[in-house]
């Protein structure tokens, strides 16, 4: 197994990388791969959902890269989604030295990572991001699908408002022009990428709405996806098992944990071209 952590240079973000190399006499196919993206409202990154999910989708025959994206003051200017497109971009470029399929790289993020999951799929072709990626061939940035874990996603009256804070270094209150643009639901079109995602209907943290919201956007859009509304649940779950509750036993919520099974149907059974 290859295990490192890179920079993605020019930032200061960090990949690490868990990938299952072509050994030579095994002949297995090259593998799909998934981009963690953990969550902490881009004030900080939640152990919680990285390795005990990058874990999961080892165990299911997948590569796996873990983004550690700048949070706070390293949050404003487009930079995690620069970083996320530098991670895609990673990925792809070192398919053939990992064993990877680039036709299938997913995104997969939590809470705010879940922002930066959905903008990696949803606005992955602004211009302010190509100058980052070189003369590397339009769309290597773009995911083949996104995985949006009770995901951030609108600015506006459903918003979780320390986020948005921290990608514009102000204070907002959700009339602010500049949401506009970090408002997932307001960008997607043909441009954007299939979707799965998991929402709890009790999440006081980042309510359902969101979830709802970039559904039906991407209804309106023709943009395939799956959706999954759980009943109950805190916000933050990440497994919603023991392994990751960290004490806590209102984020062990059994009706919950299936998510990350459905999720990795979700990718394996997905073939290109489709959408």
């Amino acid at each position: 197994m290859i295990y490192e952590t890179i920079t993605l240079n020019p930032t200061p973000a960090t990949l690490t990388v868990y990938a299952f190399p072509d050994l030579g006499d095994t002949a297995t196919a090259p593998r799909r791969a998934v981009v963690i993206c953990p969550g902490g409202g881009y004030r900080f990154l939640s152990e919680r959902e990285a390795e005990p999910i990058a874990k999961r989708f080892m165990a299911a025959g997948m590569n796996v890269y873990i983004l550690r994206y700048t949070v706070g003051e390293g949050a404003q200017n487009d930079q995690p989604l620069i970083q996320v497109s530098l991670a895609i971009k990673y990925v792809r470029e070192h398919a053939e030295e990992h064993h990877t399929d680039p036709r299938y790289v997913y995104t997969c993020g939590f809470s705010a990572g879940g922002h930066l999951a959905g903008a990696a799929g949803t606005l992955w072709n602004l211009p302010q991001i190509k100058p980052y990626l070189g003369d590397a061939p339009e769309g290597i940035n773009r995911p083949t699908g996104m995985i949006l874990s009770y995901p951030v996603i609108s600015g506006g009256q459903y918003a979780h408002r320390g986020s948005f804070n921290y990608l514009l270094g102000m204070k907002t209150t959700g009339d602010e022009p500049e949401l506009d643009a970090l408002s997932l639901e307001k960008h997607v079109g043909p441009h954007t990428c299939p979707a799965f995602i998991w929402h709890t209907f009790t999440d006081k943290t980042v309510p359902v709405q969101n979830a709802l919201l970039m559904a039906e956007a991407m209804t309106a859009a023709g943009i395939p996806y799956e959706l999954h509304i759980y009943p109950d649940g805190p916000h933050g779950l990440s497994l919603a098992d023991a392994e990751t509750d960290n004490g806590n036993q209102s984020r062990n919520v059994p009706h919950v944990q299936d998510w990350i099974n459905l999720a990795i149907k979700w990718v394996m059974d997905f073939h290109y071209g489709e959408a």
